[in-house]
């Protein structure tokens, strides 16, 4: 069974016309006389634009590989026995009294009401327009929102002299509308590139009183630099003026007249690749901490295993405030679409992998930073064991496509109703936003006047966000566990042998063996070995 569908996807607006090879995803029969409806055809009219998922600033695509281990390989056990972290009394220990609250950072903490944030937005056209609904809901929420690359670079109506940014309108817009709804718990982090660390972006939102700032080596949808589409010729000369790679090349004479007579649409304009050096690493963080930042975070994707002991071993020495792994399938507003597919590792062999390679750093007594892991996560059961396949050094969950998915259909339901177009899906529900809306009344209560400022998007990631705080509280309720420090790695089992061998989790037959010959027998035993068992009645004194 083929674990991908190569040649056609929703993602790419592309088909088949019949049924395709399992291998090449091309028909079974390529017919003479087909217009082209599959990604090779369509490659034959169209071109590059196939190699990205469609339409470009509208969409977050994700992976749609189907990899043989993922965390449904893996159960949450519970317990009918005791509590740990509160007393064990039934009218004392209750779900909502679960603590999810969780802190990253070294020295000083970043405290966060819930252990899950949103990844970064950066310089995609979908991630602009959507800002302030996710900033606002992360602010709201008690928990971190990460600015992503090129945002200074992209901004059209940015100040940049002698190649230094000096003032950019977009980062202040987005700066601001994090701070103004800002309570204390949580924080902005602005992460950087090659690119912006040339335009001084660190020394920049310094100066705007930012406090956390992110070098960024990759991420989990792709190995190569961030992408956006340009979708006018001049928009493509000044970027390239600024110094991005822009293809095709827009100084072109050739390009310049596809572009005149219409056939060429669009322009890329991309990133260069890092270039990660152990020591420049080490004077780079200094640097940072010199410039005045309180937190110095780092974000890696999904390379290979050397590349995640790099990570690691830099992460300890430098004292990094957190470290976030990226793992392949990850969401993003622009990566290639087979490159989103079939390169990297996966989250869950990547945070197994990662798990071996911290309790090597812990033998060595060398520095534990914080981790946050992202790649694919979406609800409170993802939550829970990507906690628990990484206790205990897993402090937070990051979720990019997942709370960008919240807003933007929250965004778009609260603007029809606005309209007085209730979706179908809602009418059963009333006709305004604080019917429709769960959360609306207690944001009302809790903002006043000021709840009229809130976006759409923003009270839907806000709900969306007390969803997953509700149903990790009753996981952990079930497991005994009242509070997320508490999670360990035997709070979840391996349902397959292949799954148990990658991560190290017990498979669900071998789980708890000794303590059950301990009840049943008095002692642990060997498996097979009950032939001196006592009898009933010794078993039941």
């Amino acid at each position: 069974m083929s674990l991908s569908k190569p040649n056609a996807s929703a993602a790419t607006n592309t088909r088949n016309r019949v049924s395709p090879s399992p291998v090449s995803g091309l028909c079974v029969t390529c017919l003479d006389g087909c217009v082209g409806l599959c990604e090779v055809a369509k490659s034959a009219i169209r071109g590059r634009e196939l190699i990205y998922p469609q339409p470009f600033g509208k969409v977050v695509a994700g992976s749609e590989k189907d990899y043989p281990i993922d965390f449904s390989h893996f159960n949450i056990l519970g317990t009918c026995v005791g509590a740990v972290g509160i007393e064990a009394d039934p009218d004392k220990a209750k779900f909502p009294d679960v603590d999810i609250s969780t802190n990253v950072g070294g020295k000083n903490k970043i405290e966060m009401d819930v252990p899950f944030f949103t990844g970064a937005l950066g310089s995609t056209e979908v991630a602009r327009v959507n800002w302030d609904e996710n900033a606002i809901g992360a602010a709201i929420c008690g928990t971190i929102v990460v600015i992503g690359e090129n945002v200074c670079g992209m901004d059209h109506k940015a100040q940049i002299k002698n190649g230094r940014i000096v003032k950019s309108p977009e980062m202040e817009r987005r700066i601001n509308s994090y701070k103004r709804w800002h309570k204390g718990k949580g924080a902005i982090v602005v992460q950087y590139n090659v690119e912006d660390g040339r335009l001084g972006v660190p020394e920049y939102v310094r100066s705007l009183g930012v406090d956390a700032i992110e070098p960024k080596w990759g991420q989990g949808a792709k190995d190569i630099g961030g992408e956006v589409k340009l979708p006018s010729l001049e928009r493509a000369l000044e970027l390239k003026k600024r110094g991005y790679i822009v293809y095709p090349d827009p100084e072109d004479p050739v390009t310049k007249k596809a572009y005149k007579e219409g056939a060429i649409k669009e322009f890329e304009r991309h990133s260069r690749l890092g270039m990660v050096e152990e020591e420049s690493f080490y004077k780079e963080i200094e640097r940072l901490r010199k410039l005045g930042f309180k937190y110095v975070t780092l974000k890696t994707g999904a390379y290979r295993p050397a590349d995640l002991a790099r990570a690691v071993k830099f992460a300890s020495c430098a004292k990094i405030d957190l470290l976030t792994v990226d793992g392949a399938s990850g969401g993003t507003g622009m990566s290639p679409w087979r490159m989103m597919n079939e390169w990297g590792v996966p989250t869950v062999e990547l945070e197994s992998l990662l798990y071996q390679m911290l309790k090597r750093v812990e033998a060595k007594q060398g520095y534990i930073p914080p981790i946050a892991i992202a790649g694919g996560l979406a609800l409170e059961d993802h939550i829970f064991k990507a906690i628990a396949l990484g206790a205990p050094f897993v402090k937070a969950i990051c979720m990019g496509r997942a709370t960008f998915a919240a807003a933007m259909a929250a965004k778009t339901v609260g603007n029809l109703i606005k309209e007085k177009k209730v979706p179908t899906e809602y009418q059963r529900f009333g006709k305004t936003i604080e019917q429709i809306f769960v959360a609306a009344e207690k944001l009302k209560a809790q903002y006043g006047k000021d709840y009229k400022d809130i976006p759409f998007g923003a009270i839907g990631m806000y709900s969306y966000y007390d969803r997953l705080s509700t149903g990790l509280k009753q996981l952990m309720a079930g497991e005994r566990k009242f509070a997320l420090k508490y999670i360990t790695r035997d709070d979840i089992v391996s349902l397959t042998r292949e799954a148990a061998e990658v991560s190290g989790i017990s498979y669900v037959m071998d789980c708890d063996r000794d303590k059950v010959d301990a009840i049943l027998d008095g002692e642990p035993k060997k498996r097979g070995a009950y032939e001196n068992a006592r009898p009933l009645p010794e078993l039941c004194k």
